[in-house]
């Protein structure tokens, strides 16, 4: 049996396994660490490795585990005895934002614990760690969480998918809109990790293809335990910069916000700019602390009616008021076309279900106008340029989105002429 303390600053236990329990984990047919996988018919383990007690909690955490089960749920309902398992499990642990934590969990899930494939894993460094357990071990991970573009580029390997929004993306919307709408000098803070010098590289890299210019950086600790910003807001506001970009996420960026707003650098004229905000962040702040401010979305719950139906079903689910975030989203979606690309494949052979998956376009309840590239595994679909609402502008709680722009897969992500993926 695995044990996983959950502390945010505990450092990952196991116990030990038995003889006993690593003798039943090598028994079946091929067994779980036997090359090619397993036939079909054969149980199916997918593991959802995520942050459930640190800053990314909230956006991702339990949110995302009730997201894998309930596409789990609705494939046996559509295939019943058809099925390619009728025995699929979720499985589920806490990396604590550490990419050495996450590295062994997926160790430990690919090995012992038979996982056919890993997904979520908000934060990039741990993405990162993720995806190369999947090169080494031959089995898929389709990551939802992580935005860095290296995992798509020169990190790329066959069984990693890029699932859902990326940085590239965040930078071609906002960044984007906000230049060409006036906001040319830009001071850009980011968290000192993986994801955040990813989101500074593209930001910048857009901002100067729209004219504008960046004045300065402020790279902050990850997680910023702290929650002290104000050295670099202070430092952003002798630059005089036109524009705030804010590269934090989830439980940092709330912080950085309160700060912003406490030492009023939107009344000195600076607009902030969000790099990755979710509709959590938002409920945290409250709507008037962002009333106005732009950003790019990959999903919203209150879209239309087919977002609204599976968030209703989400919301009961998880037995709160809370409303899923595009994140949480696009687990159960990447859950479901797994699940499907072995159900066409008639296997969870992992070769065989990577072969479905590149190319394939579909649209469901998270991805419209989707098609997996297969170049590089990077998910194509429809993002959003959306403006929070002022409190009373809100229908009902969690209303905080309005959509401003529909913005293409292909105009969104990073064209195949700027990536460097070389796939193996």
């Amino acid at each position: 049996m695995t044990v996983v303390l959950r502390s945010r600053r505990q450092k990952l236990t196991v116990a030990a396994v038995s003889a006993g329990a690593l003798l039943l984990a090598g028994c079946g047919a091929g067994g779980p660490a036997s090359a090619g996988g397993k036939v079909s018919g054969d149980k199916i383990v997918l593991g959802v490795i995520t942050d459930e007690s640190g800053v990314y909690a909230d956006l991702a955490g339990k949110g995302s585990v009730v997201a894998a089960n309930m596409a789990v749920a609705d494939f046996k309902k559509k295939y019943g005895d058809q099925a390619v398992s009728s025995d699929i499990e979720v499985i589920d642990a806490d990396h604590q934002d550490n990419p050495d934590t996450a590295s062994s969990l997926a160790q430990q899930f690919y090995g012992e614990r038979g996982a056919d494939a890993i997904f979520d894993v908000p934060t990039s460094s741990a993405m990162l760690a993720v995806a190369q357990i999947a090169g080494q071990q031959h089995k898929i991970f389709m990551d939802t969480g992580g935005g860095s573009t290296d995992v798509s580029n020169d990190n790329c390997n066959k069984y990693t998918f890029h699932y859902g929004y990326d940085t590239y993306m965040l930078a071609s919307g906002t960044a984007s809109a906000i230049t060409q709408s006036g906001g040319k000098s830009w001071y850009i803070t980011y968290p000192n990790y993986d994801f955040g010098q990813s989101m500074n590289t593209n930001f910048t890299k857009a901002i100067k293809a729209n004219g504008g210019t960046v004045v300065g950086t402020g790279p902050s600790p990850f997680p910023n335990a702290s929650e002290d910003y104000s050295s670099i807001l202070l430092a952003a506001k002798q630059k005089s910069p036109q524009v705030l970009g804010a590269m934090q996420a989830g439980g940092d960026l709330v912080s950085l916000i309160k700060q912003y707003n406490t030492f009023k650098l939107k009344d000195a004229g600076i607009q902030l700019a969000i790099g990755l905000l979710f509709i959590s962040d938002v409920n945290a702040l409250g709507a008037d602390a962002l009333a106005g401010d732009e950003f790019t979305d990959f999903w919203y719950w209150n879209y239309d009616d087919q977002n609204r139906a599976w968030a209703d079903r989400w919301q009961k689910q998880m037995g709160n008021d809370k409303r899923p975030t595009s994140d949480q989203a696009a687990v159960y979606s990447a859950v479901t076309q797994y699940l499907e690309a072995a159900q066409r494949a008639g296997t969870d052979d992992s070769d065989a279900v990577v072969k479905q998956l590149e190319g394939h376009k579909f649209n469901d309840m998270f991805a419209r106008n989707g098609e997996i590239r297969s170049q590089d595994h990077v998910l194509l679909h429809d993002v959003y340029l959306a403006q929070v609402k002022s409190e009373s502008q809100m229908s009902e709680p969690w209303d905080y989105e309005k959509i401003v722009k529909t913005i293409s897969g292909p105009d969104a992500f990073q064209p195949l002429s700027e990536n460097t993926c070389h796939m193996s």
